[in-house]
């Protein structure tokens, strides 16, 4: 058990999928990893009380709130992590700043463009410690292919080609869910599975996206109005009439980019992928070799090194478990795969050992969530305008 003395307060704000998926990560990351703090579950908050309770209880949360403002205003509570849904997130986090809590919040940063830009300002006024739960960064394979990229083994950067496909909203009797709504969420799958995308392409390339040219598509227009049961409304199941509402976000964005490197990228995030789950890919090449990552295939990395003889030129798959990247020897023996939930405990260990001192740059802060903002925000105005449209222009 870590020092006592090295203690820290955390408090929840959310209980849904990424609340189960960082409740885990805080419950874990001791277990697995050596933090320089340990971790205390102190607070989880959200407006149900019954599901808040039923979620502390399961994953060891001490306290239950129904109001944010309880958790900021504590001051037992050292780290407030945000999430709930996109549209509380600069309220929150605003609140947990003025109150001096070290802040994490889930991704995209915030549901606007201007709402991202206040809460930058507002941690760099305060100075408080802030994290963006950009999982993917912790994928083993992800980190190698960075390491890859960083010494130089593909050369020069011509493409990166980036999807995000799933299907889960393809049938028109799926509810109209708060991911749906332009009031709630800000965009459909755009800041849902393409902000993942546009974080990858920065974290690998370490460079910045210059100007974009966006499509955006709404296939199914309206939705039925009522809670979600097994994918569908109460109503649709028991054959009643329902009430629809209309879908105020998109289900598609195609997007062409160029970074300031003079590299070129295309991209996709769609929820209308038919056969697609959680297809998530990148793949990016140059002048001297190439790498392409399929979620599927989480513990590996395909790699091509065209510096090799003609004869002995291929794609490698590289099996990411064996002590390549910063987290291996922590979980199991090389071969004994992880899996998507280990990629919160990763980040949750890494945001440990950030707030343990001395403070040091991390990845990905608000100001990364901000640099993915910028892009949703361009690709948006591109689509609307017809026409590329530089960063540099929205920013």
């Amino acid at each position: 058990m870590a020092d006592k003395k090295r203690t820290i307060n955390v408090g929840l704000v959310g209980y849904q999928f990424m609340g189960k998926a960082h409740s885990n990560a805080w419950h874990q990351v001791p277990h697995f990893f050596d933090p320089a703090l340990h971790p205390v579950m102190h607070t989880i908050c959200g407006r149900n009380h019954a599901k808040a309770l039923q979620t502390a209880e399961r994953w060891g949360w001490k306290n239950v709130a129904t109001d944010y403002r309880r958790v900021v205003s504590d001051p037992e509570i050292n780290l407030v992590d945000i999430t709930v849904p996109n549209n509380a997130h600069a309220e929150v986090a605003l609140a947990a700043i003025a109150a001096g809590k070290a802040v994490c919040c889930e991704k995209p940063l915030a549901r606007t463009l201007p709402e991202a830009k206040q809460m930058v300002a507002a941690v760099k006024k305060a100075g408080v410690p802030n994290f963006v739960w950009f999982n993917y960064r912790r994928v083993p394979a992800l980190a190698f292919a960075r390491q890859l990229i960083t010494e130089g083994r593909i050369g020069k950067v011509f493409h990166v080609r980036a999807v995000y496909l799933q299907d889960w909203i393809k049938n028109p009797n799926i509810p109209l869910v708060w991911r749906l709504s332009g009031a709630v969420a800000g965009s459909g799958s755009h800041g849902d599975l393409g902000a993942h995308s546009i974080d990858m392409a920065r974290f690998l390339l370490g460079d910045e996206f210059q100007e974009v040219c966006g499509l955006a598509h709404t296939f199914i227009k309206e939705r039925p109005i009522g809670e979600m049961v097994e994918g569908l409304t109460a109503q649709v199941r028991s054959g009643q009439k329902v009430k629809k509402g209309k879908v105020t976000v998109d289900d598609a964005v195609l997007f062409l980019a160029r970074f300031k490197s003079g590299a070129i990228g295309t991209f996709e995030a769609t929820r209308f992928a038919t056969g697609h789950h959680n297809g998530n890919s990148i793949e990016i090449n140059g002048d001297k070799g190439a790498i392409r990552f399929h979620f599927e295939d989480f513990s590996y990395l395909d790699f091509f090194d065209d510096t090799l003889p003609a004869r002995e030129k291929g794609w490698r798959r590289i099996s990411v478990s064996a002590g390549q990247d910063p987290y291996s020897g922590k979980y199991w023996p090389a071969g004994h795969v992880i899996g998507y939930e280990h990629t919160f405990i990763n980040t949750a260990n890494d945001i440990l050992e950030n707030l343990a001192g001395p403070r040091r740059a991390f990845h990905a802060n608000f100001e990364d969530g901000l640099r993915c903002q910028e892009v949703l925000e361009a690709v948006m105005v591109s689509h609307q305008q017809r026409q590329w449209i530089r960063i540099a222009d929205v920013a």
